[in-house]
C-alpha cells in the first residue's frame, strides 16, 4: 500500500503531509505517558519487528502479494495508538529515504494512512471486540487479529480516496479495486497479528503493556527480528503489491517511473549497489538496526522526566 511519487497530486501531498504532521506532534506528546526506561526497548524491538515483516510479502489470489502492516499489532504492543503511530510512521519513513519504497512526496500519505488510519483504527477496534468478547487476555489474538485486518481496510479505502482526488483514478473504479484486494491482505494481516499476539502472550507476556516485572531477556527476539530481514525476505513473493496491482490493472503504473523522487542510496529497492540475493539480507538488517535505533531514541526522547 506504499503510495510512490506521482499517483498524488501536490494538493493532496500537501493536505496530507499537514495533517501527519499534527498527527505526529500530538503522538509525540502523548507518548510520554506510555514510557519508562523499560518500555523503550520494546518500541524500538517492534519498530525493527515491523520493518522486517513488512519485507516479506505473501502470495494473494489473481497474482497479487501483501505484506503485513502492523498499526494494530504495534498499537497493541506498546498499548497505545500514539506510540503505535511513532512507530509505523518510523517505518515509513526510514523505508522512503533509505530503501525508496513508497515515494517521498507521497511520504506524508503513506503516514497519514497506514500511521494515523490503520494505527487508529486497529486500536478502537480492538478495544471495542475485547470488551464484546468479555475483556479476556486470552481473546486479545482475536480481537487483535480482527481489528487489524479491518485496519487494512480502513487504510486501503483512504488510499483510494486520495488516489481518486488526485485525479489519478475514478473513485468508482479505484475504491473497489482496492478494498476488495486489500480484503484478502487483510486476512493474512489478522492471522499474523493473532498469531504474534498469541505467541506473546503465551511465551513472552513480560513484552505487552501491563507487566510491572522486568523484562526476561532481549535474545530470543534480537535473533528473530534478525533472521526474519536477513533471511526469511529472500523467500518473499515476487508479485506485485495491492497497489500496484490495481495500478497495474487501471493503467497509471507508469505514473511512478515519470515521477520519482529518490534520495541517493546504495540499498534502493533492498538490494545493495542493485545487488539481490545478499543485498537483500544486508538492506534487511540493517534497516532493521536502524529503525530500532531511531525508535529507541524517540522513546529516551518522549519519556517521562521522573522515568
Amino acid at each position: 500500500m506504499h503510495i510512490p511519487d506521482g499517483f498524488v497530486s501536490p494538493s493532496v501531498a500537501a493536505a496530507t503531509s499537514l495533517a501527519s504532521v499534527a498527527a505526529l506532534g500530538l503522538a509525540l506528546g502523548r507518548s510520554k505517558e506510555a514510557f519508562g526506561i523499560r518500555r523503550a526497548p520494546v518500541l524500538g524491538l517492534t519498530t525493527a519487528f515491523i520493518f522486517a515483516a513488512q519485507m516479506i510479502n505473501f502470495p494473494v489470489a489473481g497474482g497479487t502479494s501483501g505484506h503485513l502492516l502492523g498499526g494494530a499489532l504495534a498499537a497493541i504492543v506498546l498499548g497505545s495508538p500514539w506510540a503505535g503511530a511513532l512507530c509505523i510512521a518510523t517505518v515509513l519513513i526510514i523505508q522512503a529515504v533509505l530503501f525508496a519504497d513508497g515515494g517521498i512526496t507521497a511520504l506524508g500519505a503513506n503516514i497519514f494512512n497506514m500511521a494515523v488510519i490503520g494505527v487508529w483504527v486497529g486500536w478502537i477496534l480492538t478495544q471495542t471486540l475485547q470488551r464484546l468478547l468479555g475483556g479476556s487476555k486470552g481473546r486479545l489474538p482475536l480481537a487483535g487479529g480482527i481489528a487489524a485486518g479491518l485496519s487494512v481496510v480502513a487504510a486501503a479505502i483512504f488510499a483510494a480516496i486520495e488516489l481518486s482526488i488526485s485525479g489519478t483514478g475514478k473513485l468508482n473504479i479505484v475504491l473497489p479495486a482496492m478494498t476488495g484486494v486489500h480484503i484478502l491482505i487483510g486476512v493474512g494481516e489478522g492471522l499474523i497479528t493473532g498469531g504474534v499476539l498469541a505467541y506473546l502472550s503465551q511465551a513472552r507476556p513480560d513484552l505487552l503493556p501491563g507487566e510491572e516485572k522486568q523484562i526476561r531477556g532481549w535474545v530470543v527476539p534480537i535473533v528473530s527480528i534478525l533472521l526474519i530481514a536477513g533471511v526469511l525476505s529472500l523467500f518473499a513473493s515476487a508479485w506485485p503489491d495491492g497497489l500496484e496491482k490495481v495500478a497495474e490493472d487501471n493503467g497509471f503504473i507508469g505514473l511512478a517511473d515519470n515521477v520519482r523522487v529518490s534520495l541517493p542510496t546504495p540499498l534502493a529497492d533492498y538490494a545493495f549497489n542493485g545487488n539481490e540475493g545478499v543485498g537483500t539480507s544486508v538492506a534487511g538488517v540493517l534497516g532493521s538496526v536502524v529503525c530500532f535505533a531511531v525508535a529507541f531514541g524517540i522513546a529516551k526522547i518522549v519519556k517521562p522526566k521522573n522515568a
